[in-house]
Protein backbone atom coordinates (compact mmCIF):
# COMPACT_ATOMS: atom_id res chain seq x y z
CA UNK A 1 0.00 0.00 0.00
CA UNK A 2 2.66 2.35 0.60
CA UNK A 3 3.99 2.10 -3.01
CA UNK A 4 1.00 0.97 -4.83
CA UNK A 5 -1.09 4.41 -3.50
CA UNK A 6 1.98 6.98 -4.22
CA UNK A 7 1.27 9.52 -6.16
CA UNK A 8 3.68 9.93 -8.14
CA UNK A 9 4.31 5.89 -8.98
CA UNK A 10 1.96 6.20 -11.77
CA UNK A 11 2.89 9.42 -13.14
CA UNK A 12 6.05 7.90 -13.73
CA UNK A 13 5.01 5.23 -15.75
CA UNK A 14 3.30 7.46 -17.85
CA UNK A 15 5.74 9.90 -18.40
CA UNK A 16 8.54 6.49 -19.40
CA UNK A 17 4.92 5.80 -21.56
CA UNK A 18 5.22 8.83 -24.13
CA UNK A 19 8.98 9.63 -24.20
CA UNK A 20 10.78 9.24 -27.45
CA UNK A 21 13.77 6.35 -27.74
CA UNK A 22 17.45 6.70 -28.43
CA UNK A 23 17.16 5.96 -32.07
CA UNK A 24 13.99 8.27 -32.56
CA UNK A 25 16.58 11.19 -30.98
CA UNK A 26 19.31 10.68 -33.07
CA UNK A 27 17.13 10.71 -36.07
CA UNK A 28 15.48 13.91 -35.21
CA UNK A 29 18.73 15.61 -34.71
CA UNK A 30 20.20 14.28 -38.43
CA UNK A 31 17.23 15.46 -39.79
CA UNK A 32 17.73 19.11 -37.97
CA UNK A 33 21.21 19.08 -39.25
CA UNK A 34 20.41 18.81 -42.83
CA UNK A 35 17.51 21.33 -42.10
CA UNK A 36 20.82 23.73 -40.81
CA UNK A 37 22.79 22.70 -43.53
CA UNK A 38 20.36 23.71 -46.43
CA UNK A 39 19.54 27.15 -44.42
CA UNK A 40 23.22 28.22 -44.17
CA UNK A 41 23.89 27.21 -47.97
CA UNK A 42 20.71 29.72 -48.42
CA UNK A 43 22.00 32.70 -46.59
CA UNK A 44 25.12 32.47 -48.20
CA UNK A 45 23.84 31.78 -51.76
CA UNK A 46 21.41 35.06 -51.13
CA UNK A 47 24.50 37.20 -49.52
CA UNK A 48 27.13 36.40 -52.21
CA UNK A 49 24.31 37.35 -55.00
CA UNK A 50 23.64 40.31 -52.97
CA UNK A 51 27.23 41.42 -53.30
CA UNK A 52 27.27 41.62 -56.93
CA UNK A 53 23.99 43.41 -57.52
CA UNK A 54 23.98 47.33 -57.43
CA UNK A 55 19.96 46.97 -56.39
CA UNK A 56 19.61 47.79 -52.74
CA UNK A 57 18.62 44.58 -50.64
CA UNK A 58 14.61 44.45 -49.79
CA UNK A 59 14.02 45.22 -46.05
CA UNK A 60 11.19 43.13 -44.43
CA UNK A 61 9.07 45.75 -42.71
CA UNK A 62 8.72 45.07 -39.24
CA UNK A 63 5.33 43.87 -37.42
CA UNK A 64 3.48 45.94 -35.53
CA UNK A 65 4.56 43.55 -32.56
CA UNK A 66 8.37 43.45 -33.17
CA UNK A 67 7.92 47.39 -33.46
CA UNK A 68 6.29 47.84 -30.64
CA UNK A 69 8.83 45.31 -28.88
CA UNK A 70 11.75 47.93 -29.90
CA UNK A 71 12.75 50.89 -31.53
CA UNK A 72 14.34 50.54 -34.57
CA UNK A 73 18.34 50.89 -34.73
CA UNK A 74 19.88 54.03 -36.12
CA UNK A 75 22.88 53.47 -38.64
CA UNK A 76 25.72 55.84 -37.55
CA UNK A 77 27.40 57.81 -40.37
CA UNK A 78 30.90 56.29 -41.21
CA UNK A 79 33.47 58.85 -40.05
CA UNK A 80 34.67 59.84 -43.92
CA UNK A 81 31.08 60.36 -44.91
CA UNK A 82 29.71 63.95 -45.27
CA UNK A 83 25.83 62.82 -44.63
CA UNK A 84 24.41 66.18 -44.86
CA UNK A 85 25.49 66.38 -48.83
CA UNK A 86 24.89 64.82 -51.51
CA UNK A 87 26.33 61.79 -52.85
CA UNK A 88 28.28 63.05 -55.54
CA UNK A 89 30.14 65.38 -53.08
CA UNK A 90 31.78 62.87 -51.53
CA UNK A 91 32.95 60.56 -54.16
CA UNK A 92 32.45 61.15 -58.10
CA UNK A 93 33.51 57.88 -58.74
CA UNK A 94 30.58 56.60 -58.26
CA UNK A 95 28.60 58.99 -61.02
CA UNK A 96 28.81 59.00 -64.61
CA UNK A 97 32.16 59.35 -66.59
CA UNK A 98 31.49 62.28 -68.15
CA UNK A 99 28.83 65.07 -67.55
CA UNK A 100 28.04 68.68 -68.34
CA UNK A 101 27.21 71.94 -65.32
CA UNK A 102 26.16 74.21 -67.33
CA UNK A 103 25.91 77.11 -64.97
CA UNK A 104 29.40 76.12 -63.37
CA UNK A 105 31.03 75.95 -66.44
CA UNK A 106 29.70 79.55 -67.14
CA UNK A 107 31.39 80.79 -64.06
CA UNK A 108 34.31 78.72 -64.36
CA UNK A 109 35.37 80.49 -67.81
CA UNK A 110 33.75 83.46 -67.33
CA UNK A 111 36.67 86.28 -68.00
CA UNK A 112 34.82 88.76 -66.26
CA UNK A 113 33.84 87.81 -62.81
CA UNK A 114 35.76 85.60 -60.22
CA UNK A 115 38.59 86.25 -61.87
CA UNK A 116 41.52 84.52 -59.28
CA UNK A 117 39.24 82.74 -57.45
CA UNK A 118 38.45 79.29 -59.78
CA UNK A 119 39.61 76.78 -57.20
CA UNK A 120 37.12 77.90 -54.61
CA UNK A 121 34.17 77.89 -57.40
CA UNK A 122 35.88 74.17 -57.80
CA UNK A 123 35.70 73.47 -54.60
CA UNK A 124 32.26 74.81 -53.42
CA UNK A 125 30.34 73.14 -56.45
CA UNK A 126 32.08 69.14 -55.21
CA UNK A 127 30.68 70.37 -51.76
CA UNK A 128 27.50 71.45 -53.34
CA UNK A 129 27.40 68.63 -55.04
CA UNK A 130 27.21 70.29 -58.62
CA UNK A 131 29.83 67.68 -60.19
CA UNK A 132 28.86 64.17 -60.28
CA UNK A 133 30.76 63.06 -62.95
CA UNK A 134 34.26 61.82 -63.06
CA UNK A 135 34.82 64.57 -66.18
CA UNK A 136 32.94 67.71 -66.50
CA UNK A 137 33.08 68.77 -69.89
CA UNK A 138 32.81 72.69 -69.84
CA UNK A 139 33.05 74.97 -72.68
CA UNK A 140 32.68 78.96 -73.71
CA UNK A 141 32.56 81.16 -76.95
CA UNK A 142 32.55 84.73 -76.99
CA UNK A 143 31.57 86.52 -80.29
CA UNK A 144 31.53 90.18 -80.94
CA UNK A 145 30.52 92.84 -83.15
CA UNK A 146 31.90 96.24 -82.83
CA UNK A 147 32.93 99.64 -84.27
CA UNK A 148 35.34 102.34 -83.06
CA UNK A 149 35.97 106.23 -83.51
CA UNK A 150 39.62 108.01 -82.40
CA UNK A 151 40.77 111.29 -82.51
CA UNK A 152 44.22 109.97 -83.20
CA UNK A 153 45.04 108.05 -85.94
CA UNK A 154 45.81 104.26 -85.36
CA UNK A 155 45.29 104.80 -82.06
CA UNK A 156 42.56 103.41 -80.32
CA UNK A 157 42.81 103.14 -76.43
CA UNK A 158 39.98 100.14 -76.48
CA UNK A 159 41.65 97.08 -74.21
CA UNK A 160 39.51 93.96 -75.40
CA UNK A 161 42.10 94.01 -78.29
CA UNK A 162 45.79 94.61 -78.50
CA UNK A 163 46.34 98.49 -79.74
CA UNK A 164 48.34 98.42 -82.04
CA UNK A 165 48.42 99.27 -85.50
CA UNK A 166 48.11 95.86 -86.46
CA UNK A 167 44.55 95.67 -84.81
CA UNK A 168 43.11 99.06 -85.72
CA UNK A 169 43.93 101.65 -89.15
CA UNK A 170 42.71 104.85 -89.57
CA UNK A 171 40.19 106.97 -87.05
CA UNK A 172 37.13 104.61 -87.57
CA UNK A 173 37.48 100.99 -87.03
CA UNK A 174 34.90 97.99 -86.99
CA UNK A 175 34.87 94.42 -86.59
CA UNK A 176 32.59 91.16 -86.91
CA UNK A 177 34.87 88.77 -84.89
CA UNK A 178 35.33 85.78 -82.44
CA UNK A 179 36.83 86.98 -79.60
CA UNK A 180 37.83 83.87 -77.88
CA UNK A 181 36.82 79.89 -77.16
CA UNK A 182 37.41 77.67 -74.41
CA UNK A 183 37.07 74.35 -73.80
CA UNK A 184 37.40 72.95 -70.44
CA UNK A 185 37.72 69.75 -68.21
CA UNK A 186 37.15 68.92 -64.31
CA UNK A 187 38.21 65.83 -63.17
CA UNK A 188 37.24 64.42 -59.79
CA UNK A 189 38.76 61.04 -59.86
CA UNK A 190 37.84 60.93 -56.06
CA UNK A 191 36.94 62.90 -52.94
CA UNK A 192 39.10 65.54 -51.91
CA UNK A 193 41.38 65.55 -55.49
CA UNK A 194 39.98 68.06 -58.00
CA UNK A 195 42.21 68.23 -61.23
CA UNK A 196 41.91 70.80 -64.05
CA UNK A 197 43.21 71.85 -67.51
CA UNK A 198 41.37 75.04 -69.64
CA UNK A 199 42.39 75.21 -73.31
CA UNK A 200 41.58 78.82 -74.76
CA UNK A 201 42.10 80.39 -78.45
CA UNK A 202 41.98 84.09 -78.39
CA UNK A 203 43.23 86.01 -81.66
CA UNK A 204 42.55 89.23 -80.23
CA UNK A 205 44.54 89.19 -77.13
CA UNK A 206 47.29 87.20 -78.51
CA UNK A 207 50.44 87.91 -78.10
CA UNK A 208 51.43 86.72 -81.53
CA UNK A 209 52.88 88.95 -83.70
CA UNK A 210 50.67 89.99 -87.22
CA UNK A 211 47.14 90.49 -87.99
CA UNK A 212 43.98 88.41 -86.10
CA UNK A 213 44.12 86.47 -89.47
CA UNK A 214 48.08 85.41 -89.26
CA UNK A 215 48.37 81.97 -88.24
CA UNK A 216 50.86 82.61 -85.05
CA UNK A 217 47.90 84.72 -83.72
CA UNK A 218 44.84 81.86 -84.31
CA UNK A 219 46.79 79.40 -81.82
CA UNK A 220 45.15 77.06 -78.74
CA UNK A 221 47.15 77.03 -75.53
CA UNK A 222 46.67 75.71 -72.56
CA UNK A 223 45.75 78.58 -70.87
CA UNK A 224 45.24 77.43 -67.29
CA UNK A 225 45.98 73.92 -65.43
CA UNK A 226 46.35 72.58 -62.28
CA UNK A 227 46.13 69.70 -59.60
CA UNK A 228 44.16 70.40 -56.02
CA UNK A 229 43.51 68.90 -53.04
CA UNK A 230 40.57 70.14 -50.98
CA UNK A 231 37.52 68.83 -49.36
CA UNK A 232 35.44 71.70 -47.76
CA UNK A 233 32.96 69.23 -46.10
CA UNK A 234 36.07 67.63 -44.41
CA UNK A 235 38.61 70.89 -44.11
CA UNK A 236 38.71 74.56 -44.69
CA UNK A 237 42.27 73.85 -46.02
CA UNK A 238 43.29 73.41 -49.46
CA UNK A 239 46.29 73.75 -51.83
CA UNK A 240 47.13 73.10 -56.06
CA UNK A 241 50.13 72.95 -58.16
CA UNK A 242 50.10 74.17 -61.63
CA UNK A 243 49.78 76.89 -64.26
CA UNK A 244 46.79 79.57 -62.70
CA UNK A 245 45.88 83.45 -62.04
CA UNK A 246 47.83 84.56 -58.64
CA UNK A 247 45.61 85.60 -55.99
CA UNK A 248 46.31 89.43 -56.10
CA UNK A 249 43.54 92.12 -55.99
CA UNK A 250 39.96 91.48 -57.26
CA UNK A 251 40.87 91.68 -60.78
CA UNK A 252 36.51 91.89 -61.64
CA UNK A 253 34.05 94.25 -63.79
CA UNK A 254 30.93 94.74 -63.27
CA UNK A 255 30.41 95.30 -67.17
CA UNK A 256 29.25 91.83 -69.13
CA UNK A 257 32.23 92.02 -71.22
CA UNK A 258 35.19 94.73 -71.10
CA UNK A 259 37.48 93.88 -68.02
CA UNK A 260 39.19 96.63 -65.97
CA UNK A 261 42.22 98.12 -65.97
CA UNK A 262 43.19 96.52 -63.12
CA UNK A 263 42.83 93.57 -64.68
CA UNK A 264 44.97 94.92 -67.73
CA UNK A 265 47.46 96.26 -65.04
CA UNK A 266 47.33 94.18 -62.14
CA UNK A 267 46.04 90.65 -63.00
CA UNK A 268 49.11 88.10 -63.24
CA UNK A 269 49.42 84.45 -64.22
CA UNK A 270 51.96 82.04 -63.59
CA UNK A 271 53.01 78.61 -62.50
CA UNK A 272 53.16 78.17 -58.82
CA UNK A 273 52.05 76.49 -55.77
CA UNK A 274 48.72 77.67 -54.22
CA UNK A 275 47.96 77.36 -50.89
CA UNK A 276 44.54 78.33 -49.33
CA UNK A 277 41.96 78.21 -45.68
CA UNK A 278 38.67 79.17 -46.73
CA UNK A 279 35.99 79.25 -44.10
CA UNK A 280 33.29 80.78 -42.22
CA UNK A 281 33.88 84.23 -44.58
CA UNK A 282 37.49 84.12 -44.15
CA UNK A 283 39.80 83.53 -46.66
CA UNK A 284 43.54 83.29 -47.01
CA UNK A 285 45.60 82.50 -49.33
CA UNK A 286 49.21 82.15 -50.31
CA UNK A 287 51.17 81.68 -53.73
CA UNK A 288 54.46 80.42 -54.44
CA UNK A 289 55.02 81.55 -57.41
CA UNK A 290 58.20 80.39 -60.18
CA UNK A 291 60.30 83.53 -60.30
CA UNK A 292 61.54 85.10 -63.92
CA UNK A 293 58.91 86.60 -66.33
CA UNK A 294 55.84 84.77 -65.99
CA UNK A 295 52.97 84.16 -68.58
CA UNK A 296 51.75 87.85 -67.42
CA UNK A 297 51.68 90.30 -64.33
CA UNK A 298 54.54 88.75 -62.21
CA UNK A 299 58.73 89.07 -62.98
CA UNK A 300 61.56 88.90 -60.68
CA UNK A 301 64.95 88.49 -61.71
CA UNK A 302 66.99 85.28 -61.63
CA UNK A 303 70.29 86.03 -62.08
CA UNK A 304 69.66 89.07 -63.85
CA UNK A 305 67.70 87.25 -66.33
CA UNK A 306 64.42 86.29 -66.69
CA UNK A 307 64.30 82.58 -67.00
CA UNK A 308 61.87 81.03 -64.95
CA UNK A 309 64.25 78.82 -62.65
CA UNK A 310 64.02 79.84 -59.19
CA UNK A 311 60.83 80.24 -56.56
CA UNK A 312 61.54 83.55 -55.68
CA UNK A 313 58.60 84.96 -56.19
CA UNK A 314 54.96 85.27 -53.83
CA UNK A 315 51.48 86.73 -53.57
CA UNK A 316 49.42 86.90 -50.52
CA UNK A 317 45.89 87.59 -49.89
CA UNK A 318 43.07 88.11 -47.13
CA UNK A 319 39.65 89.04 -47.72
CA UNK A 320 36.50 88.17 -44.86
CA UNK A 321 32.79 88.64 -46.05
CA UNK A 322 30.53 89.70 -43.62
CA UNK A 323 27.03 89.16 -43.53
CA UNK A 324 25.12 92.26 -43.38
CA UNK A 325 21.57 91.08 -43.82
CA UNK A 326 19.61 87.98 -45.51
CA UNK A 327 20.66 89.22 -49.26
CA UNK A 328 23.33 91.48 -47.90
CA UNK A 329 27.02 90.40 -47.76
CA UNK A 330 30.52 92.32 -48.12
CA UNK A 331 33.64 91.27 -48.53
CA UNK A 332 36.71 93.32 -47.99
CA UNK A 333 40.57 92.30 -48.96
CA UNK A 334 44.22 93.38 -49.30
CA UNK A 335 46.60 91.95 -51.21
CA UNK A 336 50.87 91.67 -51.58
CA UNK A 337 52.79 90.43 -54.29
CA UNK A 338 56.53 90.43 -54.71
CA UNK A 339 57.02 90.85 -57.89
CA UNK A 340 55.49 92.59 -60.90
CA UNK A 341 55.90 92.97 -64.33
CA UNK A 342 56.86 96.98 -63.59
CA UNK A 343 60.70 96.59 -63.07
CA UNK A 344 62.18 97.23 -66.40
CA UNK A 345 64.63 99.64 -67.62
CA UNK A 346 64.36 102.35 -70.32
CA UNK A 347 62.66 100.48 -72.65
CA UNK A 348 59.64 98.90 -71.63
CA UNK A 349 58.58 95.54 -73.15
CA UNK A 350 56.58 93.08 -72.14
CA UNK A 351 58.74 90.22 -70.22
CA UNK A 352 62.04 91.54 -70.33
CA UNK A 353 64.58 91.08 -67.77
CA UNK A 354 64.90 93.14 -64.52
CA UNK A 355 67.68 94.79 -62.67
CA UNK A 356 65.06 94.31 -59.56
CA UNK A 357 61.95 93.49 -58.26
CA UNK A 358 58.93 95.91 -58.03
CA UNK A 359 56.34 94.26 -55.40
CA UNK A 360 52.85 95.97 -55.72
CA UNK A 361 49.88 95.84 -52.94
CA UNK A 362 46.34 95.92 -53.38
CA UNK A 363 43.13 96.56 -51.38
CA UNK A 364 39.48 95.71 -52.75
CA UNK A 365 35.80 95.62 -51.74
CA UNK A 366 32.64 94.21 -52.97
CA UNK A 367 29.06 94.23 -51.50
CA UNK A 368 26.07 92.35 -53.12
CA UNK A 369 22.66 94.02 -51.86
CA UNK A 370 20.06 92.11 -53.25
CA UNK A 371 19.84 93.64 -57.09
CA UNK A 372 22.76 95.99 -56.24
CA UNK A 373 26.55 95.20 -56.63
CA UNK A 374 29.05 97.62 -56.50
CA UNK A 375 33.21 96.85 -56.20
CA UNK A 376 35.87 98.58 -55.72
CA UNK A 377 39.70 97.80 -56.27
CA UNK A 378 42.85 99.43 -56.14
CA UNK A 379 46.75 98.45 -56.40
CA UNK A 380 50.27 99.92 -56.31
CA UNK A 381 53.38 99.19 -56.77
CA UNK A 382 56.06 100.11 -53.72
CA UNK A 383 58.68 101.51 -56.46
CA UNK A 384 59.40 103.50 -59.81
CA UNK A 385 58.81 101.57 -63.14
CA UNK A 386 62.61 102.45 -64.42
CA UNK A 387 61.85 102.52 -68.02
CA UNK A 388 59.44 105.52 -67.11
CA UNK A 389 62.28 107.80 -66.72
CA UNK A 390 63.92 108.61 -70.61
CA UNK A 391 67.11 109.08 -70.30
CA UNK A 392 68.39 112.28 -71.63
CA UNK A 393 70.76 111.29 -74.50
CA UNK A 394 67.60 109.21 -76.02
CA UNK A 395 64.98 112.12 -75.85
CA UNK A 396 65.90 115.07 -74.06
CA UNK A 397 62.23 116.45 -74.56
CA UNK A 398 60.80 113.64 -72.48
CA UNK A 399 64.16 113.28 -70.05
CA UNK A 400 62.48 115.96 -67.54
CA UNK A 401 59.43 113.38 -66.96
CA UNK A 402 60.37 111.62 -63.45
CA UNK A 403 60.56 108.01 -63.17
CA UNK A 404 56.52 106.91 -61.79
CA UNK A 405 54.87 103.91 -59.84
CA UNK A 406 52.76 102.52 -61.65
CA UNK A 407 49.02 102.31 -60.13
CA UNK A 408 45.24 101.44 -61.09
CA UNK A 409 41.48 102.18 -59.59
CA UNK A 410 38.34 100.45 -60.55
CA UNK A 411 34.92 101.61 -58.90
CA UNK A 412 31.76 100.31 -61.05
CA UNK A 413 28.27 99.70 -60.17
CA UNK A 414 25.90 96.89 -61.82
CA UNK A 415 21.98 96.64 -60.70
CA UNK A 416 19.55 93.88 -61.67
CA UNK A 417 16.76 95.32 -63.21
CA UNK A 418 12.98 93.81 -62.27
CA UNK A 419 11.87 93.64 -66.24
CA UNK A 420 12.53 89.67 -65.94
CA UNK A 421 12.04 86.64 -64.46
CA UNK A 422 15.90 85.78 -65.70
CA UNK A 423 18.79 88.54 -64.89
CA UNK A 424 18.50 91.76 -66.82
CA UNK A 425 21.88 93.68 -65.66
CA UNK A 426 22.50 97.88 -66.21
CA UNK A 427 26.14 98.37 -65.40
CA UNK A 428 28.55 101.02 -65.50
CA UNK A 429 32.15 101.01 -64.51
CA UNK A 430 35.39 103.61 -64.04
CA UNK A 431 39.00 102.92 -63.98
CA UNK A 432 42.20 104.30 -64.52
CA UNK A 433 45.88 103.06 -65.27
CA UNK A 434 48.74 106.02 -63.79
CA UNK A 435 51.84 105.05 -65.19
CA UNK A 436 53.54 108.69 -64.96
CA UNK A 437 53.56 112.76 -63.83
CA UNK A 438 51.36 114.71 -64.56
CA UNK A 439 51.21 116.14 -67.90
CA UNK A 440 53.72 113.05 -69.61
CA UNK A 441 51.72 111.50 -72.92
CA UNK A 442 52.34 108.19 -70.52
CA UNK A 443 50.67 109.51 -67.44
CA UNK A 444 47.65 107.78 -67.32
CA UNK A 445 44.27 105.85 -69.58
CA UNK A 446 41.13 105.91 -68.34
CA UNK A 447 38.51 103.55 -69.11
CA UNK A 448 34.71 104.55 -68.63
CA UNK A 449 32.07 101.74 -70.11
CA UNK A 450 28.05 101.51 -69.98
CA UNK A 451 26.78 98.19 -70.20
CA UNK A 452 23.42 96.25 -70.23
CA UNK A 453 23.32 92.71 -70.46
CA UNK A 454 20.27 89.75 -70.30
CA UNK A 455 20.71 86.44 -69.33
CA UNK A 456 18.87 84.22 -72.29
CA UNK A 457 19.35 81.26 -69.52
CA UNK A 458 21.80 80.21 -67.16
CA UNK A 459 24.89 79.75 -69.25
CA UNK A 460 23.89 82.31 -72.12
CA UNK A 461 24.59 86.39 -71.63
CA UNK A 462 23.52 88.92 -74.36
CA UNK A 463 25.71 92.29 -74.18
CA UNK A 464 26.01 95.30 -75.47
CA UNK A 465 28.51 98.12 -74.27
CA UNK A 466 29.00 102.12 -75.27
CA UNK A 467 33.46 102.26 -74.19
CA UNK A 468 35.29 105.63 -73.82
CA UNK A 469 38.88 105.72 -73.60
CA UNK A 470 41.13 108.95 -72.36
CA UNK A 471 44.46 108.57 -73.58
CA UNK A 472 46.67 105.95 -74.91
CA UNK A 473 49.51 104.52 -73.12
CA UNK A 474 50.31 100.51 -74.31
CA UNK A 475 52.56 98.79 -72.09
CA UNK A 476 55.46 97.64 -74.71
CA UNK A 477 57.39 101.11 -75.44
CA UNK A 478 54.98 103.41 -73.10
CA UNK A 479 58.01 105.81 -73.17
CA UNK A 480 59.40 105.55 -76.24
CA UNK A 481 62.47 103.82 -77.67
CA UNK A 482 61.54 102.19 -81.24
CA UNK A 483 61.52 105.44 -83.03
CA UNK A 484 64.48 106.52 -84.30
CA UNK A 485 63.94 110.36 -82.48
CA UNK A 486 63.22 108.27 -79.22
CA UNK A 487 59.24 109.65 -79.53
CA UNK A 488 57.08 107.31 -77.63
CA UNK A 489 54.07 105.37 -78.51
CA UNK A 490 51.68 107.05 -75.92
CA UNK A 491 49.09 109.86 -76.94
CA UNK A 492 48.26 111.79 -73.25
CA UNK A 493 45.48 113.76 -75.71
CA UNK A 494 43.95 110.94 -77.39
CA UNK A 495 40.36 110.02 -77.16
CA UNK A 496 38.38 106.54 -78.13
CA UNK A 497 35.01 105.25 -78.56
CA UNK A 498 33.40 102.29 -78.51
CA UNK A 499 29.81 100.55 -79.32
CA UNK A 500 30.33 96.99 -78.81
CA UNK A 501 27.28 94.25 -78.84
CA UNK A 502 27.97 90.01 -78.67
CA UNK A 503 26.58 86.45 -76.77
CA UNK A 504 28.56 84.71 -74.39
CA UNK A 505 26.88 80.79 -74.52
CA UNK A 506 28.90 78.12 -72.42
CA UNK A 507 28.21 74.84 -70.98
Amino acid sequence: MCCNGHPFSSASRAQEASEPSIAELVARLGALEDANARLTAEVERLRQAQEHSSTPPIQQAPTAATARAAPQPVRAAAPDTATSLPAAATNSASGPALGIAPAYGYALLDHAENINRRQILQLEARRDGELDAMVTLSGAVTAIADAQWSNTTNKFGYLMRHPTGSNERTRATQEIVLHSAQLAFTVAPTRGITAYAEMLYDPEQSFGSGTITTLSRNQVQLRKAWVMAGDLSRSPLYAAIGKMDVPFGLQDTVSPFTNSTNWHAFAPLAYGGLAGYYDKGLSLRAMAIVGGSQFRGANTSVDGTNVPSKVNNFALDASYTLNLAPTTQLRLGGSYLHGTAYCQSYPVFHFNPCEGRNPAWGIYGKLDAGRLHLIGDFARTTRVLPGTQVPDAVNPDLAHYPASRISSLTLGARYNLPVSVRETNVSFEFSRFNSGPDGAPWERQEQWVAGLSHRLADSVDLFGEYVHTVGYVPLNFLSGANFPDGSTWSVHSARSNVLVTGVQAAF
